[in-house]
């Protein structure tokens, strides 16, 4: 056969601003049926896939034209081919490569990145139908092996999380999967993490988006929920009786121990006031009586100075026998019967009488006194007093 390849210069390839197709024309002569093979690469960088970058399931390869001064940019890996074997691969920045020898032939993007996980139907382990979908989030590491790895890496790792999100559901029960969606994210991730090693793919996580029960499911969870919610209202109502009846006893108890308190210090007021009452009562009548008694010592001290002066004694006789009389009269006056001394005419018998009594209790000694002088003493000084009054008694005679 005989091949014929056309270059254009590369000059008349690019201008500013614009992008240019290079055509590379081969034609093959064959003895019966010449076919003909015409491909395009686009040499901004879109390839075959018409200028997409992001590398999905649809478009993998991503592909470039060599344009011999060629730029990387950030977050992407050229893989370059040499005569159709893995030649190198190229990081962020610039290179060079021959024209028709060196082919970039791979340009993968390894930030990471999103990929919609269709909703799967699938099997709890209590038997109910659910169809669950996701998000997968992942990253190219090693472009090398998602490179020649997988035909399509991105469309096996979709593939692969939509059996493993699967499994993971039938080994949870429908209340697990609603309530633990950390436990089914962790699951699938673990079983795609291993699986995409060959790959060049790190998973980063996978996270559950909806989970849809089936609608006889559905209708018989909203009548669980509104029991549920039916049964909160209750108990919450109860509480609520419960905590009013607990406080306004609480309430009343404290209530009837305030008035109790207030009884009790009440009554200890008013017995600390009558005793109060009392205690100046009886100081006051005692020091009424100390008064009353200084008084008539006063009084009878006067008496003895006035009767110990001349003419005292008659002064006092005739005073006594006046009183005597008008005495006499008043009770008279009030009854028609009276009681009398043995002798009431005897005037000078009582003045000696009242004077003995005097002069007794001017020299008599308290009681403190009494207690200090002997009992000899005191004996004397009854004897002296009882012949005091017999001396009184023989003068009485005489003056009768």
């Amino acid at each position: 056969s005989v091949m014929l390849c056309a270059t254009m210069s590369l000059s008349t390839l690019t201008r500013a601003g614009a992008s240019r197709t290079l055509v590379l024309a081969t034609r093959t002569v064959r003895p019966a049926g010449a076919v003909r093979h015409l491909s395009s690469y686009v040499l901004d960088g879109g390839g075959s896939s018409g200028g997409s970058i992001g590398g999905t399931a649809s478009n993998w390869p991503v592909t470039k034209i060599n344009t011999i001064f060629n730029i990387v940019p950030q977050g992407k890996r050229y893989v370059v081919e040499r005569f159709g074997k893995l030649h190198r691969i190229e990081g962020s920045g610039f290179f060079l490569a021959i024209p028709l020898v060196d082919n970039i032939s791979y340009v993968i993007d390894v930030r990471e990145r999103a990929h919609d996980i269709p909703p799967q139907s699938a099997i709890t382990r209590d038997n109910v139908a659910v169809e669950v979908s996701g998000n997968l989030f992942i990253q190219i590491v090693d472009p090398e092996k998602a490179a020649y790895g997988s035909l399509n890496p991105i469309y096996s790792v979709t593939q692969h999380a939509q059996s493993a999100m699967r499994s993971a559901i039938g080994e949870m029960e429908l209340d697990e999967i609603l309530h633990g969606r950390a436990r089914l994210n962790a699951l699938i991730k673990g079983s795609l993490q291993e699986a995409a090693i060959p790959w060049g793919l790190e998973i980063k996580r996978y996270e559950i988006t909806e989970i849809t029960p089936d609608p006889q499911i559905r209708m018989a969870m909203d009548k669980q929920a509104a029991a549920e919610r039916d049964r909160r209202e209750h108990v919450l109502r109860a509480e609520g009786d419960k905590q009013r009846a607990e406080l306004t006893s609480e309430g009343v108890k404290i209530s009837l121990q305030n008035e109790s308190e207030g009884n009790l210090i009440k009554t200890q007021n008013e017995a600390e006031a009558f005793k109060t009452r009392q205690i100046r009562e009886a100081e006051g009548q005692a020091e009424a009586i100390l008064k009353v008694s200084l008084a008539q010592a006063e009084a009878l001290k006067v008496i003895a100075e006035q009767l110990e002066k001349p003419g005292g004694a008659e002064a006092a006789r005739l005073a006594l026998a006046r009183d005597y009389v008008n005495m006499y009269g008043e009770m008279g006056s009030k009854s028609n019967t009276m009681i009398f001394n043995e002798k009431p005419g005897d005037v000078t018998a009582l003045v000696a009488q009242a004077v003995t009594a005097m002069n007794a209790a001017q020299f008599s000694p308290t009681l403190e006194e009494r207690k200090e002088l002997p009992e000899e003493g005191a004996t004397e000084e009854a004897v002296t007093i009882e012949s005091g009054s017999e001396e009184n008694d023989a003068k009485s005679k005489q003056n009768e």
